[in-house]
């Protein structure tokens, strides 16, 4: 029976990896200079959701790994840079709802985590973007607060936003598929419709806002 639950598992986070791959590969959204949004944290901290920090960590170095070797530009550097800024938001935001699943805890997660990525994000891209870009330092220490800091920003709110509209749905459905077990996806207290209405709400409107935001970075409106 363990047995058979582990290839279930496995067989899960295979299937996120490529579905993390699948997002960066479909959709890339070009928000401001060379800095583009791809959704596929939103899966990497799903799975860290459901199995715990771990396995955000063996995702996010699959998924990256497997973008270098088909359409990543940037090589190595640029998989370390993707499977840092990842590991930042996803599992700072699996960790801290490990200790106590509820759907307040995982905003705050997802909250913290957008943080922790947006500070680690400014040091890495300071130190490594000029080697794979190819950009001076000084230039890319100039661009760290109106390009970098913005862009991070926005790309924590929007997997913050996304995260908090599918989590749910998809658990439901592989739990009714039989591939996790209720237990993977307990969540301690009960939830109610006007806390999951409000929930709704404010990701919609991170989601609108956001939107905006990137139109004003492109210069649209």
């Amino acid at each position: 029976m363990e047995k058979k639950m582990d290839l279930k598992k496995i067989s899960i986070i295979a299937l996120l990896s490529a579905l993390a791959f699948l997002m960066v590969a479909v959709i890339r959204i070009p928000v401001v200079a060379f800095l583009k949004y791809e959704p596929k944290d939103v899966i990497i901290v799903i799975g860290g959701f459901i199995y715990g920090p771990m396995v955000s960590i063996i995702i996010s170095v699959f998924s990256s790994l497997l973008e270098m070797l088909t359409i990543s530009e940037t090589g190595i550097i640029g998989a370390v840079m993707n499977i840092v800024s990842s590991c930042a938001f996803a599992v700072t935001a699996a960790f801290i709802y490990s200790r106590k699943k509820s759907i307040n805890k995982a905003l705050l997660s997802l909250i913290i985590g957008t943080f922790v990525m947006v500070i680690i994000m400014l040091l890495w891209n300071y130190f490594l973007t000029p080697i794979y870009m190819g950009y001076p330092r000084e230039a890319v220490a100039a661009m760290l607060l109106p390009q970098f800091l913005p862009f991070n920003l926005i790309k924590g709110i929007l997997n913050t936003a996304i995260t908090m509209l599918i989590y749910k749905p998809l658990v439901t459905a592989l739990r009714k598929a039989g591939l996790i077990q209720l237990s993977e996806n307990n969540t301690s207290g009960t939830i109610t419709k006007a806390n999951k209405t409000g929930i709704i709400i404010l990701s919609v409107f991170l989601l609108i806002t956001s939107v905006l935001a990137i139109l004003v970075m492109q210069k649209v409106i």
